[in-house]
């Protein structure tokens, strides 16, 4: 099977690719939040946070990005990013690298740091800050994906959902 990294074209999002992306949101962020089963609480937040609607909005606001990695057969991966965002730890970029999901099928072949580029390439292209971005503290993969990519720890915060909060390091791209 040929690597999806090299037949990918990493492009716009378009209005047309909208269920994709809910679609491609849902299964990540179950795939990578919920490992020990889906509760009503979490089941509740990703239906109606990842939607056609949310993403149909989000291209809409000038001060969003979303570029995608499109293989034969589809979306397999995004990046989505927020231009005017304060930064959490008070840092001077206003420029937040908002998600980076990648299918985990397809994780280690060369998709995310091909959308990390393009979003770090996108950024320069408008001359936005340096990004920043917020990972699970206990997603030591992506932690560690991000400082192989330029990215140091700048801080923390807690991402939050009705009462609950959960800690997440705050990375800011420093260059490679």
């Amino acid at each position: 099977m040929p690597d999806p990294a090299s037949s990918a074209i990493i492009r716009p999002a378009e209005s047309k690719d909208c269920s994709s992306l809910a679609a491609l949101s849902i299964e990540v962020w179950l795939a990578t939040y919920l490992r020990e089963g889906v509760s009503g609480f979490f089941a509740d937040y990703v239906l109606g946070h990842y939607t056609p609607n949310h993403f149909a909005a989000a291209l809409n606001d000038p001060s969003e990005r979303l570029l995608v990695s499109q293989n034969k057969a589809g979306i397999d991966g995004y990046i989505r990013i927020t231009n005017g965002k304060p930064h959490p730890a008070g840092g001077e970029s206003q420029t937040e690298i908002s998600t980076l999901y990648v299918q985990p099928r397809h994780h280690g072949n060369g998709l995310g740091r091909s959308l990390l580029e393009a979003g770090l390439q996108l950024c320069r292209t408008n001359g936005w800050d340096a990004p920043w971005l917020t990972a699970n503290s206990e997603n030591k993969s992506a932690i560690a994906f991000y400082c192989r990519h330029g990215f140091e720890r700048a801080g923390s915060t807690h991402f939050r959902i009705q009462d609950s909060q959960y800690p997440n390091d705050i990375l800011q791209y420093r260059g490679a």
